[in-house]
């Protein structure tokens, strides 16, 4: 039994040459003049001629629109910008810092000297507040421990989202401005 012919592999990048599908095309040449609209076995054959192939820049113009490259070279830079623009993207994380309600005053100012260096780096902060035992009675302490972080962040950040009690933990997260 013969197997069906398999579809043929997808191609990544612009068509060129042979792929582009469209009876006319407006074509550019290497130099960047605009020869105008063109049947596409003459612009290949165009473009055959200067020795480099027809590849289509705009496929959604009507008609599309094809410029005289070497598609080996248009592909490399093509990618070389797509890696350049992946690499300047900044992903933003979240970096956490856990506290207590009677956290002490050099304890707390040792905490936000690591808000505000997350903050500088362009990184949100989920500050979690821990209770234990007896605490859970006292939560307007942590409350008010959340309340001191967001009004010396204030500047800086905004409140991304307000303390919410979560079991023994209240959580807030604050953001870059």
């Amino acid at each position: 039994m013969r197997r069906p012919l398999a579809p043929p592999p997808l191609r990544s990048g612009p068509r060129f040459n042979q792929f582009i599908n469209v009876p006319r095309v407006r074509v550019i040449d290497h130099e960047g003049e605009n020869l105008g609209v063109m049947l596409t076995a003459e612009a290949i054959e165009a473009a055959a001629d200067v020795g480099l192939d027809l590849v289509e820049v705009s496929p959604n113009a009507d008609p599309p629109v094809c410029k005289f490259l070497d598609v080996g070279k248009y592909k490399y830079e093509a990618q070389k910008k797509a890696n350049i623009a992946r690499k300047s993207q900044k992903t933003q994380e979240i970096k956490e810092i856990k506290m207590r309600p009677n956290i002490d005053d050099h304890d707390f100012d040792t905490k936000m000297k690591k808000v505000f260096d997350f903050i500088e780096e362009g990184d949100k902060v989920k500050l979690t507040m821990r209770f234990r035992g007896r605490e859970m009675s006292h939560l307007e302490l942590g409350l008010a421990v959340l309340k001191r972080v967001a009004d010396l962040t204030a500047e800086v950040a905004k409140v991304e989202a307000h303390p919410r009690t979560e079991g023994r933990q209240m959580l807030m997260v604050i953001a870059p401005k």
